[in-house]
């Protein structure tokens, strides 16, 4: 079997709120508690689950995701809908630009709730097609 990433710890300032926000952005589900200690679950998909746990000071995270086309452009509808300041770095200034050109993709950033660089792209620029398994 290869390696693959189960699940990973994203911290917040409010667990539960956070954890609400990213799993309607990506239109998956979540729950608000898990008895794998105090954390509230977002199921990403069967291989991976996000355990956001409630911590009080903690660094800015990165956090990707490759997604397809329609993917995109649901989630992207879905962040606009809500508000949420998006970009076309992972660090720079709010410009509400989606960045095009990455190996023939786009991609976005976001910060919401906690301060993290979201990111969702189309096509990986740590990848290419012929590293992919």
């Amino acid at each position: 079997m290869p390696i693959q990433l189960d699940h990973v710890i994203v911290p917040s300032r409010d667990r539960k709120a956070a954890a609400r926000l990213l799993a309607s952005l990506l239109d998956v589900p979540w729950s608000e508690d898990t008895p794998a200690g105090p954390f509230s679950p977002v199921y990403v998909n069967d291989g991976l689950t996000l355990d956001v746990g409630q911590i009080g000071e903690f660094s800015m995270q990165h956090y990707c995701f490759r997604v397809s086309e329609a993917e995109f452009d649901a989630i992207f509808a879905r962040l606009q809908a809500k508000g949420i300041a998006y970009r076309s770095t992972p660090m720079g200034e709010v410009d509400m630009q989606v960045r095009t050109g990455q190996g023939g993709g786009r991609n976005v950033y976001w910060s919401e709730p906690d301060g993290h660089a979201w990111e969702m792209l189309t096509v990986s620029y740590a990848r290419r097609p012929s590293q992919e398994a």
